[in-house]
């Protein structure tokens, strides 16, 4: 697995996405697919071209991502990591609702009709290991073999922002995915990316049930009651919290790949060097793959 395999993968996600959500529209006067089977198609559309381009390149799936044992010490310390980091991602959402509105917000009422346990299995479960097999297992460790760990690093958290097809989950999705990156190389396992993961997500689905059992149903008119003003007041206030939780984040990190003696791995993702095999890392179905989707977001953003 080479960057031009995984930009023709990235590519054949964005096209299955857009032929899909076209098929639906045309198909959406006989019946409409309710919340759960949407989430399991979507993350269908991104898992199908990634294991279909692993098999026909044939490499070994499991030794191409890396899910290898992490220390019990070091599995409490990405508890702590992951929820030092949410702050940053809290801020980065609610600059992006300045511009644009909350996309989890707007299917939070037909998440809600969805048994509690259900919605946490596919949300907090089934979605963060599908995502981290294929973008800081599949796409990451592609990118590594024909560049420098910042290029690998970027274009993945790149490629990972552009998949949620929505300006919103994008932003703070670029976050993550840089993030998740320099957890991989500092504990050398995939496990860890995928415990992050599961932290994150889940703990937005216990949220939303917590205030729908508190009374607060209704999250769509309490977004729509936030003015910029009270909007950039939060941000500044919550900007403080997130600079000192982050710092904090990046000392746990650092101990993280203490622990797992891999302190040269993490240092190594921004160091630069050489591109020895020739591929380059930017290809044409990587650009095309960008434009559709930045297109599809446009247009998505413009209708609705």
């Amino acid at each position: 697995m080479n960057s031009k395999k995984v930009n023709r993968i990235f590519l054949a996600v964005i096209l299955l996405h857009i032929a899909v959500v076209v098929l639906l529209g045309v198909l959406s006067p006989f019946f409409t697919l309710t919340i759960v089977p949407n989430f399991i198609i979507s993350q269908l559309i991104v898992l199908a071209p990634a294991l279909i381009g692993v098999l026909l390149s044939g490499e070994n799936l499991l030794k191409l991502v890396g899910f290898r044992k992490i220390k019990i010490s070091s599995v409490l310390m990405i508890v702590l990591f992951t929820f030092l980091a949410m702050p940053l991602t809290t801020v980065i959402n609610a600059v992006s609702m300045l511009f644009v509105d909350n996309t989890v917000v707007a299917i939070s009422g037909d998440i809600l009709e969805i048994p509690f346990f259900v919605m946490l299995f596919i949300i907090g479960f089934i979605g963060p290991f599908c995502e981290e097999l294929i973008f800081r297992g599949i796409i990451y460790q592609g990118y590594k073999k024909s560049g420098t760990g910042l290029q690998a690093l970027l274009l993945s958290a790149l490629l990972f922002a552009l998949m949620h097809m929505n300006f919103n989950q994008a932003a703070y999705a670029l976050v993550i995915g840089m993030i998740l990156v320099v957890l991989v190389e500092a504990t050398g396992s995939l496990w860890s990316s995928v415990l992050f993961h599961i932290i994150f997500n889940s703990q937005q689905v216990c949220l939303m049930y917590l205030y729908k059992a508190m009374g607060m149903e209704s999250f769509e008119e309490a977004q729509a009651q936030i003015t910029p003003d009270i909007m950039l007041t939060a941000i500044s206030g919550y900007l403080i919290i997130a600079a000192v939780t982050t710092t904090l984040a990046g000392c746990v990190l650092a101990w993280i790949a203490k622990n797992e003696k891999r302190e040269e791995n993490l240092r190594a993702v921004w160091t630069a060097r050489k591109n020895k095999t020739g591929i380059p890392m930017i290809t044409v179905p990587l650009l095309i793959a960008i434009v559709l989707s930045l297109s599809y977001m446009s247009l998505d953003f413009i209708l609705y």
